[in-house]
């Protein structure tokens, strides 16, 4: 197939693994874009939807929040935002961040309001405070589908983060952007083989986080 010949052309080739267009360093770049962005999603996100979850207010509203932005398109979002900021990382991360939020907001919300309430009663009747309610109660029980959102929002980054490219930034969207400008389909494909590549591992890395992070206890009843 073309593809696989596209493939093994792009990554046989030595001079992509050197210089400043190089696959280490425009999959660098990718991964400060991606983990920049999630980064200022969950510091928005994590904080709204813990509080909202254990106060159980607010819950239509950010239903709505999350439906209004996701039916925000990122490119045209993209293209406004460099339209007024002019170039520079800015323009790309605000796209980026309405992207990774809601799934982040919305899961969280979720995650905290499924919790069994016998254990919360529990701890209010022992006289813990809200606060250690929270967080000594409710997020450990609630930290799988926590953890769920974010690697959701990180796939999307990770995914959509390409389009830094459209505003002359790097990252191997640089490799899809330049090679159809260039026709160079083996540029164009192996961009997506390494955006590809990308989410696997970021769906990977989630993975061990969580076997670090999840007591078994909670593993086990999860499962």
């Amino acid at each position: 197939m073309n593809v696989l010949r596209f493939v093994s052309a792009f990554f046989s080739d030595s001079a992509r693994w050197h210089g400043y267009d190089g696959i280490p360093t425009r999959l660098l770049e990718h991964a400060q874009y991606s983990l920049t962005a999630l980064a200022i999603a969950a510091v928005i996100g994590l904080p709204v939807g813990l509080l909202t979850g254990h106060t159980g207010r607010g819950g239509n509203t950010l239903a709505l929040i999350a439906t209004a932005a996701r039916a925000l398109p990122s490119f045209g979002l993209l293209v406004l935002m460099f339209v007024l900021l002019g170039f520079g990382l800015v323009p790309v991360m605000i796209p980026l961040v309405v992207l990774a939020v809601p799934p982040i907001l919305v899961t969280t919300y979720e995650a905290v309001r499924s919790v069994d309430p016998s254990p919360v009663d529990a701890a209010r009747g022992m006289g813990m405070r809200e606060a250690g309610i929270l967080l000594r109660v409710e997020l450990p029980v609630a930290l799988p589908l926590i953890l769920g959102g974010l690697r959701s929002a990180a796939i999307q980054i990770v995914s959509t983060a390409t389009i830094a490219a459209y505003v002359s930034l790097g990252g191997v969207g640089r490799y899809i952007i330049d090679g159809l400008y260039q026709r160079d389909y083996e540029k164009v494909v192996g961009g997506a083989t390494l955006t590809a590549a990308m989410a696997l591992a970021t769906l990977g890395l989630f993975w061990a986080v969580a076997r670090v992070t999840v007591s078994p206890g909670v593993r086990r009843s999860g499962g």
